[in-house]
This record gives C-alpha cells, structure tokens and sequence, in this order.
C-alpha cells in the first residue's frame, strides 16, 4: 500500500472535478479525500495499492469532461498509523 498527495493545476473548480475524481478514486477502491484549494487548484490525498494509485493519477492527468488540467503534481507521504477508510470530498482550503 502507498500513500501520495496530489496537487491538480488549471480549470479544475467549478467544472465538478472534486465530485468526478471521488467517483474514480471510488471506483477503483482508493481511499482518500479530495478538496479544492484557495489558490484556485485542487488537493487529494490517495491511497491503495501501488497500480490502482497510478491509475488515479493518469485519471488526475485526464480530468472530468469540462476540466482543462494544466498539471498534477505528485509528491510520497509516509503511511501513517492511522488508516484512511473510503473516498470523500473536504472544505476548501
């Protein structure tokens, strides 16, 4: 099991990414949350099985149908003990 934070650049607020990417992550069994940023991007954090991560990013990459994804930036977190159970959507940050 892996655990990464994304950071998704470009029309990604108010085009339904948030909603969009937990429907995937769910889909695909990843564990996690995702926000929008004050900053105008978007934040998640994913976790599960290394192929089933990667294929979340590629989803990052490709976005919902309106979006226009600039970049998604993808940086290691550590496992912590705590275990994060099913997808959900957070507050703006």
């Amino acid at each position: 099991m892996i655990r990464q934070r994304l950071r998704i650049t470009g029309k990604v607020q108010g085009v339904f990414y948030r909603a969009w990417f937990a429907e995937q992550a769910t889909a695909l069994g990843i564990e996690g949350w995702v926000r929008n940023r004050a900053d105008g991007s978007v934040e998640a954090v994913v976790q599960g099985a290394p192929d089933m991560v990667a294929a979340i990013v590629a989803k990052a990459r490709e976005g919902s149908p309106a979006a226009r994804v600039a970049d998604v930036m993808v940086g290691d977190e550590p496992l912590p003990h705590e275990v994060l159970a099913g997808f959900g959507k957070r507050p703006t940050a």
